[in-house]
């Protein structure tokens, strides 16, 4: 095994052979290229360990080549070699979060240079992120006020999460301001985009609808099906994209990824909907008449996810997978964790392998944690750590691990996000009405218009009609409804928590990420 992967790109890479020796011979594979394209697309497919790069390169120079590889892989460390020695490069480079600076010819000795640069290079990496921020600015509020179709919905927020995950870098409170006011905004007009749009794409009226809940095992899972490579579609629950980020790194340890996508939750973004919707490859409307012996809804008494797998098994047929080798499994808690992991080495003979990982239930939903997770994950930079080092130890990171060095392809998903909510409105309704905090429904709902989305024919949004005249209620932005009774204690209660179930771009548009074994 060799020590590390390292890329070496320099238009002279053939003066370099003796140095390329020299790291073989101290234990590193290299692999050299003559210009920065062939690299960047070497790094969306392979994994390295540190990227080598010469600044003046014809093409593309070095900078730009590191600009890329960093959208790639945020982490990867990188190298510049440059015969400019001036500080304002040095700086620049520092700034784009290069690793390490070294100056032509290369030898040994020049490591300890990179002392000046290691010790400047939070500061730098700060002041770069914060004026890469306010060039890019513009560009996001441009993007947000052309009416963004469902594709560039997903680029917006992919971005949004990207420059979050950037500004942690960045010790500018000003800045993070700015961009939790510029996401707070595209959540705004991302409730228009849905209330204008949905109904189309339940009723498919036009034709053009994005890969939603119900369609995510056809197009997004299915598909990466090969005979002899067991294919593992791992589905997260309540799994946000910005979550996914946080946990990448220490999936990319042990699988090379593929491809990060993303799809859209149906409404309600709730696990009783969006994952039997998953499952089954139907709007809950045809789960519930084609499956009424499965289908419970919210006021119906017992478990409202129990039939899964025989919603999976019915769907598989209808595709014509029927004679597929298929395993299901369920993970409600810690023991069930454990038992996955001493049984990973037995689904290796089936063609897929289903894992449903009940984290988020793990962590939030139990009314005597909520205190303990208020302070844990008080925010969305807490939250995403939570994540991570729940995920870094958990039994189902172990599972996996186990299967890493077998030839598998892994498909990672979500049913649905969650949103910190912070405003509450008010709702009444009579005794029927649900008690969910970002969606409702009852007979006899009484609410502000403009607050909600509001569909009063469920059928319309794809959902069951629990009782004559209900409708259903979906709460936007970082709303929460609340009932007049008691009011003020359940405002002060769940203010800051994280929910699900309404209109959000953090609940809606969701991680579906393709991997391999390395």
């Amino acid at each position: 095994m060799a020590l590390a992967k390292i890329i070496w790109v320099d238009d002279e890479i053939e003066s370099l052979q003796s140095q390329k020796m020299f790291l073989e011979n101290k234990g590193y594979e290299v692999k050299t290229f003559t210009n920065g394209f062939d690299a960047i697309d070497y790094v969306k497919e392979n994994a390295i360990d540190v990227v080598l790069i010469d600044e003046s390169m014809p093409g593309i120079t070095g900078l730009e080549t590191l600009a890329k590889i960093k959208e790639i892989r945020q982490s990867l460390p990188v190298v510049l070699i440059t015969k400019n020695e001036t500080e304002n490069l040095m700086d620049e480079a520092i700034g784009s979060q290069i690793t390490d600076y070294l100056i032509k010819p290369v030898n040994p000795n020049q490591v300890w240079l990179s002392l000046k640069k290691i010790i400047d290079n939070r500061r730098l990496v700060a002041e770069k992120t914060t004026t890469a921020y306010q060039q890019e600015f513009r560009n996001l509020f441009m993007a947000l006020n052309s009416s963004p179709d469902y594709n560039e919905w997903m680029e917006v927020y992919k971005k949004l999460v990207y420059w979050e995950l950037e500004m942690q870098k960045s010790d500018s409170p000003e800045m993070q301001e700015v961009l939790q006011s510029q996401k707070s905004e595209a959540n705004t007009e991302f409730f228009k985009f849905i209330s204008k749009n949905y109904a189309g794409w339940i009723g498919n009226k036009t034709g053009h609808a994005p890969v939603m809940s119900h369609s995510l095992l056809q197009f997004k899972v299915l598909p990466h099906l090969e005979p002899g490579k067991p294919l593992f579609f791992v589905l997260i629950d309540n799994l946000r994209f910005d979550q996914w980020r946080a946990i990448q790194p220490i999936f990319a340890e042990s699988f090379r990824i593929l491809e990060e996508d993303t799809f859209y939750s149906i409404l309600p973004t709730a696990t009783q909907y969006a994952r039997n919707a998953i499952f089954a490859g139907m709007l809950p409307m045809e789960i519930e008449k084609k499956f009424p012996q499965y289908w419970k809804n919210d006021d119906d008494e017992g478990g409202k996810n129990l039939h899964e797998e025989d919603l999976l098994r019915a769907h598989l047929k209808r595709l014509g997978k029927g004679d597929l080798k298929v395993s299901y499994t369920k993970v409600l808690n810690n023991q069930a964790g454990l038992d996955l992991v001493n049984n990973m080495h037995n689904l290796l003979t089936n063609d897929l392998n289903v894992i449903v990982y009940n984290f988020v239930d793990m962590l939030s939903h139990a009314r005597t944690e909520m205190e303990v997770l208020k302070e844990l994950a008080g925010d969305e930079m807490s939250y995403r750590s939570l994540t991570a080092s729940w995920f870094e130890h958990s039994p189902l990171h172990q599972a996996l691990k186990k299967i890493a060095e077998k030839n598998v392809r892994v498909v990672v998903g979500t049913d649905h996000g969650s949103v910190r909510v912070k405003t509450p409105y008010k709702v009444i309704g009579d005794k029927q009405t649900t008690t969910n905090l970002r969606y409702k429904h009852g007979r006899n709902l009484n609410y502000e218009p403009k607050e909600v989305l509001a569909f009063r024919d469920p059928k319309e949004a794809g959902l069951p009609v629990p009782n004559i005249n209900s409708s259903y209620i979906f709460a936007k932005e970082d709303s929460f409804l609340c009932y007049p009774n008691n009011y003020n204690h359940y405002v002060n209660y769940y203010r800051n928590t994280f929910q699900h179930g309404g209109v959000s771009l953090e609940e809606m548009i969701v991680p579906v990420i393709k991997m391999e074994s390395k």
